[in-house]
């Protein structure tokens, strides 16, 4: 189970990092509100992959909160 968590995890970073990356790139995301935007849709995308079960964020991250959810 910790190995499958670890790889959901793992998967929703990268897709994260692609996601923003491209949100940089047409001016969506400055660096002013990055660290507003990336918590709020690596939940979201790991919300996504997980089918939707609670996985906890990797020790060190916190959730986004519901006002962060509803902006992205």
């Amino acid at each position: 189970m910790v190995k499958h968590v670890d790889k959901l995890h793992k998967e929703a970073l990268q897709v994260t990092k692609e996601i923003v990356v491209k949100f940089i790139e047409v001016g969506r995301v400055s660096p002013a509100n990055l660290g507003e935007v990336f918590p709020a849709i690596y939940t979201k995308i790991l919300h996504t992959i997980s089918g939707g079960c609670e996985a906890a964020p990797p020790s060190g991250q916190s959730d986004a909160s519901d006002e962060d959810r509803a902006r992205s």
